[in-house]
């Protein structure tokens, strides 16, 4: 099957895959059905929330990120040095290894001559007691049994002195050694590439009332990095190893079609912490919740034009699949023909009425399955997911809970950002199910018996084949109401407590449903299947 096709059916739940059994009768009874077709409104959305240049792609690595501030870097001096220049001014531009300030060489050399001088008393004083010692030496042979021990205790005193001026002059002599390095040294050079921020008075840093929420005592200035902006984006430990470092990424904005590139310059192994930080906030995350360690890395973007402070946006990995595509691309099944022309059902601009607007298409990409759009359509018009129930005239709706709206449309499920976002790799199986990760940890196993969504913390969210939930639930917004109850109630108890409705899904064997029997079907190409059950469907 096609990346193309499996990203289509993918998006509708990830219930019909494989396009057979019960999901395959499923997917017919709502979207071929003369029931489905007797709907008098079809949901649209917009053209900017499908665009596959400018929103999450179900098989890309995308990571949610925040525009901030550049980064910021402390520059300290050595507060028992005098300064004697600061080099810079706030709002000078450096290179990192400039000079920013010297320190008073001459304070300096005062210092070295001292302690040059105090060794040489220690060693005069040593020479001294030595001499001393000699003559002691001497003195205790003439002398008495009596005088000869006083004679000892004074020339122990002396070597004792000796070995405390010996250890005085290797101390001094290092600190003459560090003074000397201190000198040739005389200065703060630049740790990066930046600007001169928040420069501050040597006494005002230094002073008794000095304080500062973020600077210690001895900090001068600031340097801010080249640029005014840089993207903070977060991973947690199941797609840490997609994150590293010089990797190159697609910046994305959620709410158009910019774009820009970038590399991963930082990588932060500190866990983050989400209380009071509103961008951990936005996403409905609390400490209680998060089950997962997350943590921080960064992207120097090569341009932020059209980006703003603050604005939240998808970080994708650049793999080179689509990255150098610009303006609106939609998933090729949006597009009909009618001969020589291309059209899509869009809402009239000026009433809440379906139409057929004629487009004009450029390249298609067919590997990744979608298809660019030259003219005829803008981000902010409003397209349908074609069905066949769908005619000129019909009453266009943006709620996908309206209930004039087949169960589980198709095109409802393409914009669901919930479901879209932030997904990590997707694994296809041999038998045809699909098993993923998403940001925060939830593994999702999708197959043609239904789909289990499981919580790092042992939750689970259930349904089956149809649809229905079996345990746990998904809210409007597209977050997960997860069960905890241990196992999940019997699929056929709790039918047998609804409303018999076996008339409306009759109990066909494959040949009875497709007209052709199961081996004669698996004998078929991924391709081959795929034309049969479109066919099949038509």
């Amino acid at each position: 099957m096609s990346k193309a096709s499996s990203i289509g059916k993918a998006i509708a739940t990830l219930l019909v895959i494989a396009g057979v059994g019960a999901g395959g009768w499923y997917v017919y009874k709502n979207y071929a059905s003369p029931e489905a077709r007797s709907t008098d409104k079809v949901y649209v959305q917009k053209v900017s929330g499908v665009n596959t240049v400018t929103s999450a792609e179900l098989f890309s690595s995308s990571f949610a990120g925040v525009i901030v501030t550049q980064k910021s870097v402390d520059v300290k001096y050595d507060t028992t040095k005098t300064i004697d220049e600061i080099l810079v001014k706030e709002g000078d531009k450096v290179e990192k290894g400039d000079k920013l300030l010297t320190y008073d060489v001459e304070a300096i050399q005062i210092e070295i001559d001292t302690a040059q001088l105090e060794v040489e008393r220690l060693e005069a004083a040593i020479e001294t007691n030595n001499n001393q010692i000699k003559q002691y030496e001497e003195e205790k042979k003439k002398a008495s049994q009596d005088a000869a021990v006083t004679y000892t205790t004074q020339i122990l005193e002396l070597q004792s002195n000796n070995a405390r001026n010996e250890y005085d002059i290797k101390a001094k002599k290092v600190e003459i050694s560090k003074l000397e390095t201190s000198i040739k040294n005389a200065y703060v050079i630049a740790p990066i590439d930046g600007t001169v921020k928040e420069l501050k008075e040597p006494s005002a840093s230094n002073s008794d009332d000095y304080y500062s929420a973020s600077d210690s005592p001895d900090v001068i200035m600031k340097l801010t990095a080249e640029g005014d902006m840089r993207v903070k984006g977060v991973f947690n430990e199941q797609n840490s190893a997609s994150i590293v470092k010089d990797a190159p990424v697609i910046l994305r904005s959620r709410v158009d079609d910019t774009t820009c590139k970038g590399v991963i310059s930082e990588i932060d192994t500190s866990p983050q912490k989400s209380e009071g930080d509103n961008y951990y906030t936005m996403y409905g995350e609390s400490d209680e919740q998060v089950t997962a360690s997350k943590y921080a890395f960064y992207v120097e973007p090569e341009s932020l034009d059209n980006f703003k402070l603050g604005q939240h946006i998808l970080i994708d990995l650049d793999n080179g699949n689509g990255t150098e595509k610009t303006g609106i691309w939609l998933w090729a099944d949006f597009v009909l023909k009618e001969g020589d022309k291309s059209y899509v059902w869009a809402k009239d601009k000026d009433k809440d009425k379906i139409e057929k607007r004629y487009i004009k298409t450029g390249e298609e990409d067919a590997e990744y399955g979608d298809i660019e759009i030259l003219d005829g359509l803008s981000s902010d018009d409003m397209i349908a997911y074609p069905a066949d129930y769908i005619r000129e005239g019909l009453e266009t709706t943006t709620n996908s809970s309206d209930k004039d709206i087949p169960d589980n449309d198709m095109g409802d499920m393409m914009g669901m950002d919930g479901m879209m976002g932030e997904m990590g790799g997707m694994e296809m199986n041999d038998d045809g199910s699909y098993t993923m990760t998403d940001e925060d940890g939830n593994t999702i196993e999708s197959s043609e018996n239904g789909t289990v969504i499981t919580s790092p913390d042992g939750g689970v969210v259930e349904m089956d084949a149809d649809g229905e939930f079996i345990r746990g639930s998904i809210n409007d917004d597209g977050t997960y109401e997860f069960d905890y109850s241990g196992d999940a109630e019997n699929k056929d108890d709790k039918k047998a407590d609804e409303k018999d409705d076996s008339s409306e899904v009759p109990d066909l064997d494959f040949e009875e449903m497709y007209g052709i029997s199961q081996e004669e079907f698996d004998k078929m190409s991924a391709e081959e299947q795929e034309e049969f059950l479109k066919d099949r469907y038509k």
